[in-house]
């Protein structure tokens, strides 16, 4: 082995190529078990971003099951999730292009059960009653162009053979999710929440009764209020009793009803759920005898256990995965179906027995070999931030056996605000942060205030200081390691996707502690959205994150980037996805024109045919090569790897 080589931060030659970050991974989603089965989605970079369904278990190999030409997407809340469930072998999925529901029989061709509208009409979050003859769930109705009152979100019975239209079983809340029926199919549970609240803010839990002609009687509100008790994943137990995930006690907690009384299973300061940022999440699910498995997080770490309700006792396994992506967990007998990874594992579709003692990796994302050499592991560090707080976020060192840095000097830190903001950064292993760290490029990853995972009071401190918490928070992680002289303070950079991109433009807009940022899709004026600029899940978004509308309008204006441009200093990068109904590509325009007019360094990429985040092959690497190029041109120093020259405006020569 060879002396490691003296050279700059950030100039380190790295195997992992931007065309790594494209094409190696794919980015697995939502599992199922049926008789022994297992089923999962994978996004595919390589594919344009198709989402796909695929089955296998611990003997076959995998098999896909959607034909070309498919993609198992919905755009319920634009951000979908629950596009797919399977019933007997026959999945049912909502296709992308269409945005209808469609049948797919073993050894048969797709056949679409939802009426064509153009995608007017979108499906999520669905399940098959045990004959199979219905498929119950979500429906989204776009009747016009006002998001507040042309878009109507209700819940849904559709024959699985197509022979009918849906028919409403629940309408006149905001937003619903969640449908769950009974064991013997006499009661259905479902979530439903009205602006101007988030799910994770609050929202109420219902049982009704199913009448023989199918539709509801005897709505009854079980736990939950609006704006108030923030309630996760109902399901019901094998015996009937209704279960769910509460954070009335300040965390996210398991809770049931039974013999009419509502008791805590497993009080902890830990949560046992997460923001519902998709359809379709799962931490906990029932064993064939009577306990529950499932997923929490403590201290920034992710952990897989099971609970005994009888004695209340909960016992984690020792499973090598510390991080959920995002949880999505399921039971057969004495089989449990997850994904989940750790900060040397890529996520992973992980098989475990707890008849045999058997883990199984079923799928991985990645078929990337990196030497564990090159990976950088996490360690969580937690950092004094405003008003006497403590605020957590996961570091990086910079890692590669090939290089050191010239002696006394300290490496450039990149710092990222996660999107959300009511999110979660877990330590993962991620392919994109070992890319900038094994360049020699620490990294911190930010879980500021406003994030999940540390309770709800953790929760709430960005309520009415969007853009004020989140940024300082970021500013604070990168004045902390600059000051333990982990990084150099003066090349510290900023970066981060739609609501990280808002960080970004406040940390560049009004303060001074960074040399250049990167704007994934974030947001420059807060004002349009207010207005209506978005979709409608977020429409009201900024009730609690920033205040109500339109009484608060001049904090509105205060709080938006776009407004103090002659406070920036700072060169900026900007990308967009062109088809973005979340944060319109008008937001990063904005910005474009006030950089242009001040003269200072930029540029602009704008992605045609990707929405709020990006799915396609060639714009991962673009979007990986114009930011490491952008860097380098602003901090002075020559990539060690051959990469395009992103071309900057304003540059000085």
């Amino acid at each position: 082995m060879t002396d490691p080589v003296a050279a700059a931060y950030g100039s380190w030659s790295s195997p992992i190529t931007p065309a790594m970050l494209a094409t190696s991974e794919v980015r697995l989603g939502f599992v199922a078990l049926e008789d022994g089965l297992v089923y999962w989605s994978e996004s595919r970079p390589a594919e344009g971003g198709r989402i796909t369904v695929s089955r296998g278990s611990a003997f076959s190999s995998p098999v896909e099951l959607l034909p070309a030409g498919f993609s198992a997407r919905t755009t319920v809340h634009e951000y979908g999730g629950g596009a797919w469930t399977v019933h007997r072998g026959t999945l049912f999925f909502s296709n992308f292009e269409d945005q209808r529901l469609y049948r797919l029989a073993p050894g048969e061709e797709p056949v679409p059960i939802t009426p064509e509208t153009g995608g007017a009409h979108r499906y999520a979050d669905g399940r098959i009653t045990a004959d199979g003859s219905l498929w119950v769930g979500v429906r989204e109705r776009h009747e016009g162009t006002n998001v507040q009152t042309d878009v109507h979100n209700e819940l849904v019975a559709i024959p699985t053979d197509g022979s009918e239209g849906p028919t409403v079983l629940a309408q006149g809340r905001d937003f619903y999710s969640s449908a769950r029926l009974s064991p013997d199919e006499t009661r259905l549970a479902w979530l439903s929440w009205n602006l101007p609240w988030m799910p994770w803010d609050g929202c109420e839990l219902h049982v009704a009764d199913v009448a023989p002609d199918g539709s509801l009687a005897n709505d009854r509100l079980v736990a939950g209020r609006d704006g108030e008790e923030s309630i996760w994943q109902p399901r019901w137990s094998p015996a009937g009793d209704l279960h769910w995930v509460s954070d009335r006690s300040g965390w996210w907690n398991l809770e049931r009803e039974h013999d009419g009384v509502r008791e805590a299973l497993c009080p902890k300061e830990a949560e046992f759920g997460w923001p519902q940022w998709l359809f379709g999440g799962s931490s906990y699910a029932f064993l064939g005898d009577g306990r529950i498995a499932c997923h929490y997080g403590a201290d920034g770490v992710q952990h897989t256990a099971v609970l005994d309700p009888a004695s209340k006792e909960l016992l984690d396994l020792d499973l090598p995965y510390t991080a959920i992506g995002y949880p999505d967990l399921v039971a057969e007998g004495s089989q449990i179906v997850f994904t989940a990874g750790g900060p040397a594992t890529p996520e992973q579709v992980v098989l475990l027995d707890f008849a045999t003692r058997a883990v199984e990796v079923i799928r991985e994302s990645g078929n990337l070999s990196v030497d564990p050499a090159l990976v950088s592991i996490p360690r969580q560090v937690a950092f004094p931030t405003e008003g006497g707080l403590s605020a957590y976020a996961h570091f990086y060192a910079p890692c590669n056996p090939a290089y050191v840095g010239p002696e006394g000097e300290r490496p450039p830190l990149i710092v990222i605000g996660h999107g959300g903001p009511t999110a979660e950064s877990p330590p993962i292993f991620d392919l994109e942060i070992q890319f900038w760290t094994s360049r020699g490029f620490a990294v911190v990853d930010v879980n500021y205030g406003g994030s999940s995972g540390f309770g709800r009071a953790y929760r709430q401190r960005l309520n009415g200081n969007w853009g004020v918490v989140d940024t300082m928070d970021c500013v604070n992680a990168a004045r902390y390691l600059a000051a333990a002289g982990e990084v150099d303070g003066g090349r510290l950079l900023v970066r981060g996707g739609s609501a990280g991109g808002y960080i970004t433009l406040c940390a560049l807009v009004f303060h001074d502690d960074f040399a250049a940022g990167a704007s994934y899709y974030g947001i420059a004026d807060l004002v349009p959205f207010a207005e209506g600029g978005t979709h409608k899940f977020e429409s009201a978004y900024e009730h609690t994150l920033v205040g109500p509308w339109p009484e608060a309008a001049e904090l509105y204006r205060a709080r938006s980037p776009i407004n103090h441009v002659d406070m920036l200093r700072t060169p900026t990068l900007l990308l967009q996805g062109a088809e973005d109904a979340v944060v319109p590509p008008v937001q990063a325009e904005l910005m474009v024109s006030a950089l242009r007019a001040k003269g200072l360094p930029y540029a602009y990429l704008l992605f045609e045919g990707e929405q709020h985040g990006f799915r396609k092959a060639e714009s991962i690497q673009l979007a990986a090569e114009a930011e490491l190029s952008f860097y380098a041109q602003i901090l002075g120093f020559t990539p060690g790897d051959p990469i395009p020259v992103l071309p900057i405006d304003n540059l000085p020569a």
